[in-house]
């Protein structure tokens, strides 16, 4: 049935409408009309749009309040990676980061934009044709968790622009979510009334609401956005992307300041440590950027952090209290963690009762002893640590502290290998090590077992169901003994299982990194199953071997012999390997003579033929790598169609383009 005319002009006049009054309430905070008009005019909105469900569109304002419920959120490939900053809480490491733009530069001159460093969860915004197509949280830097309809409920995040007067098509927006001090105290007044349970603090309220998998309750949540980054286009400097930013409708901080020298840096530092209390939400410090964006890319990056920006963070809060006992807790590849047992105080917004004690050299440098009384800080970390010991009202007869020698857990022999500060629980089977390595191993980054969380891992270990994570390949077994246990069912038995049989098809790198290996993360997994494809390969690695995979260090190295080498881990994987996980990456196929062996390759655009991932698999088959910027090291960059900011850097730095049709040729091996 065809919609007239009528109908279509009164949608986008009140789409139109509905843009406009958010922009002025949400980022000018320049409210123009009251709150009843703004939820008459969305109620007639949204009376039309059920009407006509074909007419709903992804940038609409109904979008605001909230979709269906997910299951879960896909992971996302950051096309640049969202990198840390390194941290510093004085001056002369600011000069000195000063001292090493200035040499790195050379005889150029430079200048720095410095922005408050809002408390809060970064995010990333891609939008194409001036629609927001997709939203995701940082993650590790490299991949995240893709939250596009929770993002779209908070009404500072545009859904649509006019970036094509900005000549931008496609282009990515970063930024921070957070929650006013006002709204959380707000928010947290109505869950005490309602019996519900408080949440510790405004940052860790937002980013679990960002979790939630109903973006209706999120849609509820006073969520509020501020933009600080543009990639996409031609781009010159960092301060005119925050302009365009704030012409396309994005909130920017009013507060920003463009400093020509280290001195003005540290001046505007100083100024927002004494003003920071003013502000409706929490900042934790500053953050400084090089300026122009050419003198950026000159500078590059350092491990996963820019050597062009730094957070010159304020200096911690910190409350007085007494030290009742040292504990222990003991993590999953054994690490035995000191922790302060402290009276109750209150830092920084939160009561705190237990406190990082690092390791035992810290709480010998620092002579720390039961009975103390002690300083409590709180910085830019969100776990507070024991920094000081108050000496002049130490009791009397106080003893200095002792490491144990024991499993403060299972009662086994404990051990500090030489060279590292922590100490270690040498039975891989201790029950704590159980517990955490399983949900490690179940984990979402790991081996995505959905159902397998805290309260159903400590249930199976306690009923000796499971004692290491091969043992859950054999729980289909105890089927009826699960749908029997107490909050079970057959429904979530069969779910339970059907997830843990799902997780086979889990990559090679996955598993690796579930293994829970000491020093092995996600991308020291890549790395290593990108040289050694096999497990049985990885098995034969020697430690010369180890360390000559770019990336891979002694310690790590070490680590991976010790675990592999142990007789207990040899016969987990084995059962791995015959319960049908997957022990072996794909092979790249040996093609002589092609021409995109060796070659560094960047893709942009959309491919008619076929997706990202594909052509991704087709080049590194051939020999090839794909890289996801381009840079002076890019062989060849491979356009589809609405190409962005990668496209015109190509260009720029005169790097050989090839469309579709090119791309499909040099796949066949022409050149």
């Amino acid at each position: 049935m065809a919609v007239s005319a009528d109908i279509l002009k009164r949608l986008e006049r009140l789409r139109a409408q509905l843009r406009e009054h958010d922009y002025h309430y949400y980022v000018l905070a320049q409210p123009t009309i009251s709150d009843e008009e703004y939820d008459r005019l969305l109620r007639d909105l949204l009376a039309l749009e059920d009407a006509h469900p074909e007419l709903a569109t992804p940038d609409s304002p109904s979008q605001r309040v909230g979709g269906q419920p997910t299951k879960a959120f896909p992971t996302v490939l950051h096309d640049v990676p969202m990198l840390s900053l390194s941290n510093t809480y004085n001056e002369e490491e600011v000069r000195d980061f000063d001292r090493r733009v200035s040499t790195n530069l050379g005889s150029e001159t430079h200048r720095y934009v410095c922005e408050l460093k809002v408390d809060g969860v970064a995010i990333s915004l891609l939008y194409r044709g001036g629609i927001l197509e997709r939203g995701a949280t940082r993650g590790d830097g490299t991949q995240g968790d893709e939250i596009t309809q929770n993002l779209k409920t908070i009404r500072s995040v545009p859904l649509r622009v006019r970036s094509e007067r900005k000549g931008l098509n496609e282009f990515e927006v970063r930024g921070e979510v957070f929650m006013k001090r006002d709204d959380f105290r707000r928010m947290n007044e109505e869950r005490e009334l309602g019996g519900e349970k408080l949440f510790v603090n405004p940052r860790n309220s937002a980013a679990g609401t960002l979790k939630l998998q109903d973006p209706k309750i999120v849609a509820a949540r006073p969520l509020n956005f501020v933009a600080y980054y543009l990639r996409g286009g031609t781009l010159v400097s960092h301060h005119e992307n925050l302009s365009i930013l704030r012409d396309l409708g994005f909130p920017v901080s009013e507060y920003t300041r463009t400093c020509k020298n280290i001195e003005s840096v540290i001046e505007y530092w100083k100024e927002w440590e004494t003003r920071r209390d003013s502000l409706p939400y929490d900042i934790d410090g500053v953050v400084v950027k090089v300026d122009s964006l050419r003198q950026q890319e000159r500078l590059g990056t350092i491990a996963k952090s820019p050597r062009w920006a730094i957070a010159f963070k304020f200096a911690a809060r910190q409350a007085t209290t007494t030290l009742r006992n040292i504990i222990f807790q003991v993590g999953r590849v054994g690490t035995i963690t000191p922790v302060a047992d402290l009276e109750p105080v209150f830092v920084g917004g939160t009561t705190v009762s237990r406190a990082t004690l690092h390791n035992e050299d810290y709480i010998k440098e620092l002579d720390i002893r039961p009975g103390d009384t002690v300083v409590v800080e709180k910085g830019g970390d969100v776990i507070p640590k024991v920094s000081t010991v108050i000496k002049e009202r130490r009791k009397p007869g106080t003893k200095p502290f002792a490491m144990p020698t024991q499993c403060p857990e299972c009662g086994s022999k404990i051990s500090r290998p030489e060279g590292e500060a922590s100490t270690y629980c040498e039975n891989s089977e201790c029950p704590a090590q159980i517990r955490a390595r399983i949900e490690h191993f179940a984990a979402r980054g790991a081996m995505d077992i959905e159902g397998l969380g805290e309260a159903v891992v400590d249930q199976l270990v306690s009923l000796g169901f499971v004692h290491n994570y091969a043992d859950l390949y054999e729980l289909h077994q105890r089927r009826d003994k699960l749908t029997g246990l107490d909050r079970w069912g057959e429904k979530s038995a069969d779910n339970l299982l059907r997830a843990i049989e799902q997780s086979k098809k889990q990559p090679f790198s996955r598993l690796l990194f579930a293994l829970g290996i000491r020093h092995v993360g996600a991308s020291v997994a890549q790395l290593l199953t990108e040289q050694f494809r096999s497990l049985d390969l990885l098995r034969a690695a020697t430690l010369e071997q180890l360390q000559g995979v770019q990336g891979i260090g002694p310690r790590i190295a070490e680590s991976i012999i010790r675990f592999l080498a142990d007789k207990h881990n040899r016969k987990v994987l084995d059962r791995l390997q015959k319960y049908g996980l997957t022990l072996e990456e794909k092979r790249k196929r040996n093609i002589r003579q092609s021409p995109l062996t060796g070659k560094t390759v960047v893709l942009t655009g959309t491919l008619a033929s076929f997706g990202r991932e594909e052509a991704k698999a087709l080049i590194e088959e051939r020999g090839g790598h794909v890289a996801s910027s381009v840079s002076s090291k890019t062989d060849l960059v491979v356009v589809g169609a609405d190409a962005g900011s990668k496209l015109a850097k190509a260009r720029k730095l005169g790097i050989r383009t090839l469309d579709e049709e090119e791309f499909l040729k040099l796949l066949e091996g022409n050149a």
